[in-house]
């Protein structure tokens, strides 16, 4: 029987277009995610629960509108959500949107009578942010005096921040007038957000409700509206003028998910992968309070004109809350190519090639893909004269398969790569089928917790062979898995006037190491690994509730390389350098105290004297942090000099090579891996 079949014989015709075109888009996302997942699950009470409870997250992240009360009216529902999925029933998400909706407005109602009470910022209160420690209100009581606690402490983070803002000629305001101030701008901020909140659409909760139930099976499967994808296409093949970040909604907030190589945000490298952002504000214009905004609404405010400046507030890792100044620009997605430098560590040190590659891009029309660019640069750094090759892949998220293969086997004669597996299918295996090898010297790969899927192929196969030396943080991301997208309208046959309904991206593939093991989940382990401010957090695949678990299948056979490199003792003389440096220990000291944050972040006085100690102290420590970051005075690096004329050419490309010499510079990471190549040449 045909799914379009299934469809038309379970749905009843007199319902109205909207509850038509819900039950198609729900039954053919379910049918795809059971035919198609590599891991699919059996629609039963432990999916229930899970989408029950996430749902509930998704539509009330922050626990500020629903009280246990509401709550209780859907806990007949938990085990039961499985069968309307079956039966094509929407009781729960029609009850859950009424609620919500009831819950918002009455919230609101609470928010404008408490806005107008006296506000005390030395009070003996404390009030637990964090949603997960504090649960939902019992009653109605309770969730209001959680919202006098809340408008209490944004007017308190308010008055800290128009304290720390003014100028140092203007005449100091009392702390009442600061109050006034804050409450008027706190007012005009949530009464904007309840307006966009009471505006959500139901589509927009049924979006809801679908990516919820995908997300059962895994954390990279999910639905796409017709909308959405369009959005995507562009941002992934397209040119728009913004900062160069992709943003998924994470609750009521925005989360970035990935820096476009090139883009504006990538150099002037202050917002980060995992920040989150709360307010965005045109240059010299009043911050706009962007939590709970639709997605595709905190993208149009972040976009603009080359040119202008866009100021995000972004709250870090450690819960501390940043500005950051981004000049927008022509964000072109074929940017951030491979690219060389010669290096060295001083004029009685041999020079090391150094190529950084922040994604793996693919061959499209006359440009080439990024394994033959790789090997471009490996041959003009050669001419040149290097002694190493060091291949930088920190922060690159992957991108082309076969692109990875093919660069896999520039460092090693044909041989297997990287097995890929289907659902209930052997595996099978991707070669290079090249014998000839375009580097075979000294090679080190660096990388970080967001080196992620095609990034972990490249440094495990290259690890497996013991053809490279991998350097970076305690584990890569840990994503070893494959989607692609499946477009919903063909499974409905005719109903055109529905249509489109989306399209659903589907995990169908796990990658699988040489070796037999899995990058999933567990990522790449390096053989040397440095102190990195993450390295004490969970980040990557394991931050995600339902990854797909590591596993492992049978080896293949390929020549493990036998290099005389003794990599015991480049990690001893490694190690013992980063105790001796102060300034490497002050990172992992970082790293500690984000741990310790990241534990603490949650509760808080509600006494702004406390308040702006806690935050001064954050802020010294944050700057003690960057201030580490200052070029290193014997770090030499240029040019190759066949690329000179073509950088001259063009007055952009000379600032972006500026900055990017300008960063390398300062990159304790780039100058201790240089010092582990020296070992490899001096002492292999």
């Amino acid at each position: 029987m045909t799914l379009a079949s299934v469809v038309f014989n379970t749905f009843n015709p007199g319902e109205p277009d909207l509850d038509k075109k819900e039950f198609f888009t729900l039954q053919a996302v379910v049918k795809f995610m059971d035919k198609v997942h590599y891991a699919p699950r059996s629609l039963d009470d432990e999916v229930s629960a899970y989408v029950f409870e996430s749902f509930l997250e998704a539509i009330d992240p922050s626990k500020r509108f629903l009280t246990q009360e509401d709550i209780d009216q859907l806990d007949d529902f938990e085990f039961d959500i499985d069968d309307q999925i079956a039966t094509g029933s929407f009781e729960f998400l029609d009850l859950s949107v009424a609620l919500i909706s009831q819950a918002i407005d009455r919230t609101a109602n609470h928010f404008d009578e408490l806005i107008a009470i006296d506000i005390d910022l030395h009070s003996e209160d404390s009030i637990t942010i964090d949603p997960d420690t504090r649960g939902f209100a019992k009653d109605d009581e309770r969730l209001k005096e959680y919202w006098r606690k809340l408008i209490q402490y944004e007017t308190m983070v308010k008055v800290g921040s128009l304290k720390k803002s003014a100028l140092k000629d203007e005449e100091p305001k009392d702390e009442a007038t600061l109050i006034v101030e804050a409450k008027e701008d706190i007012k005009k901020n949530f009464t904007g957000w309840f307006a966009r909140l009471k505006k959500l659409r139901r589509s927009d909760r049924f979006e809801d409700y679908l990516n919820v139930i995908t997300s059962a099976y895994d954390p990279h499967s999910s639905y796409f509206s017709p909308r959405e994808k369009e959005s995507f296409d562009q941002e992934m093949y397209g040119t728009y003028e913004g900062i160069g970040a992709r943003l998924m909604p994470e609750g009521e907030l925005t989360k970035v998910t990935q820096i476009i190589p090139g883009g504006p945000a990538w150099k002037q490298q202050d917002l980060e992968v995992n920040d989150y952002i709360v307010m965005v504000a045109q240059d010299g214009a009043e911050a706009q309070d962007v939590r709970g905004w639709r997605q595709d609404d905190v993208i149009d405010l972040i976009r603009g004109k080359k040119g202008t400046k866009v100021v995000l507030t972004v709250k870090k890792k450690d819960g501390s809350l940043n500005e950051v100044t981004i000049v927008r620009d022509k964000v072109v997605l074929e940017e951030g190519n491979a690219k060389s430098l010669m290096l060295n560590l001083g004029e009685d040190y041999p020079e090391i090639g150094y190529i950084l590659l922040p994604k793996f891009y693919f061959e499209s029309g006359d440009k080439s893909g990024c394994a033959e660019d790789v090997g471009k640069e490996i041959k003009r750094l050669k001419d040149e004269g290097a002694q190493g090759l060091i291949l930088d892949l920190r922060n690159n998220g992957g991108g082309s398969l076969s692109e990875v293969v093919d660069m896999s086997g520039l460092f090693f004669e044909k041989g297997p790569v990287v097995q890929v597996k289907s659902r209930d299918r052997k595996p099978y295996i991707l070669r290079d089928q090249d014998a000839s090898v375009q580097y075979n010297g000294p090679l080190i790969i660096m990388v970080n917790h967001m080196s992620a899927s095609a990034s972990e192929i490249i440094a495990a196969a290259l690890q497996d062979y013991n053809r490279a030396v991998i350097v970076g943080s305690s584990s890569t991301f840990g994503k070893g898995t494959v989607q692609r997208f499946e477009e919903l309208d063909r499974f409905v046959v005719g109903n055109n006037n529905l249509k489109p309904l989306g399209e659903v991206k589907i995990t169908t593939q796990k990658f699988y190491r040489v070796n037999g093991g899995s990058t999933q989940l567990r990522g790449v382990t390096p053989d040397i690994i440095l102190p990195m401010p993450y390295n004490h957090i969970t980040i990557g695949e394991k931050e995600f509730e339902t990854p797909l678990a590591w596993s492992e299948i049978e080896p293949v056979s390929y020549h493990r390389y036998t290099d005389d490199i003794d990599r015991e003792n480049l990690k001893g003389k490694s190690s013992k350098r980063v105790a001796e440096s102060d300034i490497f220990q002050l990172v992992r000291q970082r790293g500690e105290s984000l741990k310790l944050e990241e534990e603490r972040e949650g509760t808080h006085r509600l006494d702004i004297d406390t308040y702006q100690q806690m935050r001064a102290e954050r802020e010294a420590k944050n700057k003690k942090y960057r201030d580490l970051f200052t070029p290193i005075d014997y770090l030499q690096v240029r040019n190759p000099a066949s690329v000179l004329d073509y950088i001259a050419l063009d007055n952009t490309r000379q600032a972006n090579n500026e900055d990017f010499i300008k960063g390398v510079k300062k990159d304790i990471y780039i100058e201790e891996t240089l010092r582990i190549m020296q070992d490899m040449i001096s002492h292999p």
